[in-house]
């Protein structure tokens, strides 16, 4: 039988749970629940009715099997041995209040685990993104991130011994590299998928899934909510990104086209994130705070760019990684041209300076020349999407102080690194 791929992206995450609670280990739960998925597959159209009970009920007897083949089964089947019976609705296992995949999140974010195995090890197991999208987000080699996926599995297996979802202040610890998990899952899905054309299979919707989840576990929570308002607003101003296949520079984006709905929502969710920020905000309270101000602006040109310099400064103190250091260099690029006379922007605080150089830094803000030096080192030493981004603002840089062969040039570079689709027609676009 076709299984649909939304009705497999649902049941995947309960079908590996309930594995996971009756294997005692989160990786046999993966592999049979493969099994079962693919002998689903295989049925005739029709004669599965209930997915989730079927693929737990074969998964569970393949299991069995393995058991057997041990020469253990004979000593555990007074616990472990099910009635073979038609597929039933699968009870609740323990901790059933939290979604699924949510579950699985908190699982394998287990702190045996070392921080960067966590994320490996939850962004495929339970987010679904491949290898290569793992090691894209992470600037790492495909190689290591296989390597920290074997490793993670064994480091669970060899602390715990059997799979458990965390309950009260265990969880509770294992919320920011849950948190993190949702959020690399969001920048997969804006980063790449740019125009979704399958709705089923946008990993920027599933984190808004998830962070909905989350702000359900811990509505109070200003990181929670500020994580969901981050998700809200990106996927609120994802619509006119792209027009005729070639993606927009944000000067050119349709903002009629945004989902209103989404915007206020997401606005609500960074107000109440701000409010209930006790002393220095975290990184998504930041960071939902610099979505509003984009979401706000009537136009780029009324972007208050002095504004983002704050919060992009602030973000950099509690969060300094190589995607946070381009963004905020953006940021100061843009200011920097408003001061030095050569952009229409209007910057709070940050007026044009009459003759002033680009190494000059009044109110603080670094100058052109110096925005550039910072980037160019991002491009020669960050990873590889810190490089890559880092390169196109450059580029865009370069063409708004009208050095147009130069940006040309940038852009012509980037043909051979930017992969294809709307982003690479946009470098195109300029490559002249």
């Amino acid at each position: 039988m076709a299984i649909d791929p939304a009705a497999f992206r649902t049941a995947w995450p309960q079908v590996v749970r309930s594995l996971a609670v009756t294997t005692r280990s989160l990786d046999h739960g993966e592999e049979y629940a493969a099994e079962a998925f693919a002998r689903a597959a295989a049925q005739p159209d029709g004669t599965i009715t209930d997915l989730v009970g079927w693929c737990v009920q074969v998964g569970r007897r393949s299991w069995l099997d393995a058991v057997r083949h041990q020469a253990v089964f004979t000593r555990i089947q007074p616990q472990l041995a099910r009635p073979e019976v038609a597929p039933v609705h699968v009870p609740p296992e323990p901790g059933s209040e939290l979604d699924d995949r949510l579950a699985l999140l908190f699982v394998a974010c287990d702190d045996a685990i070392a921080p960067g195995a966590q994320l490996v090890l939850a962004m495929r197991v339970v987010c679904g993104l491949t290898i290569q999208q793992i090691a894209g987000h992470l600037g790492i080699a495909e190689a290591t991130a296989a390597a920290r996926l074997t490793r993670a599995k064994a480091a669970l297996a060899r602390a715990r011994g059997e799979f458990a979802v965390p309950e009260g202040a265990a969880r509770d610890a294992r919320l920011p590299i849950v948190l993190a998990c949702v959020a690399g899952l969001f920048t997969v899905g804006q980063r790449f998928e740019l125009e979704p054309a399958d709705a089923t299979q946008d990993p920027a919707r599933d984190a808004l899934t998830l962070a909905e989840a989350l702000v359900a576990q811990y509505p109070a929570d200003p990181e929670v909510l500020g994580l969901r308002a981050v998700c809200r607003l990106g996927l609120a101003r994802r619509p006119g990104r792209v027009r005729d296949g070639v993606a927009l520079p944000l000067d050119e984006v349709d903002r009629g086209l945004w989902d209103r709905r989404l915007l206020v929502a997401g606005l609500d969710d960074a107000s109440a994130a701000v409010s209930r920020t006790p002393g220095r905000p975290g990184r998504f309270t930041l960071e939902a705070a610099i979505s509003g101000v984009h979401a706000t602006a009537r136009s780029a040109e009324e972007t208050d760019w002095g504004r983002l310099v704050q919060l992009y400064d602030g973000l950099v103190e509690v969060w300094a990684s190589p995607a946070v250091r381009v963004a905020r260099l953006v940021v100061l690029g843009r200011a920097a041209l408003v001061r030095s006379g050569r952009s229409d922007a209007a910057v709070p605080g940050l007026t044009p300076q009459a003759g002033a150089p680009d190494s000059s830094t009044p109110g603080g803000v670094p100058g052109l020349d110096q925005v550039e030096r910072e980037l160019e080192d991002l491009v020669a030493h960050g990873p590889p999407y810190a490089a890559r981004d880092a390169s196109l603002a450059l580029a865009d840089l370069a063409l708004r102080a009208g050095g147009t062969e130069e940006a040309a040039g940038r852009y012509r570079e980037l043909l051979e690194v930017v992969p294809e689709g709307p982003l690479q027609k946009f470098c195109r676009r300029y490559a002249r």
